[in-house]
């Protein structure tokens, strides 16, 4: 297994950890509550505090996990609407 993290300077974060969870529940399985989505091949868990939002991501190999860090990615940015959101991984 592979791993990278990210963290988002946002107010939003558990707010964007909703929208996120409610937009990938009709196709992966997600808590909603506790921030974990399984996607084929590797799992995301988010976690929000007042002004930021970690993101922890594990996959099967290297190249699962490049796939996963630009979906996770795209989804924050395009959930987070007018408010401009950086993804930086680590």
């Amino acid at each position: 297994m592979v791993e990278s993290r990210a963290f988002v300077e946002t107010a939003s974060g558990q707010r964007l950890i909703n929208r996120l969870c409610k937009h990938w529940a009709h196709k992966l399985e997600v808590d909603a509550e506790s921030g974990h989505v399984v996607f084929p091949g590797g799992e995301c868990w988010m976690k929000a505090s007042d002004s930021q939002l970690s993101v922890d991501l594990q996959a099967e190999d290297a190249e699962r996990l490049e796939r996963l860090k630009d979906v996770v990615a795209s989804h924050l940015e395009r959930m987070a609407g007018k408010e401009p959101v950086s993804v930086v991984w680590q």
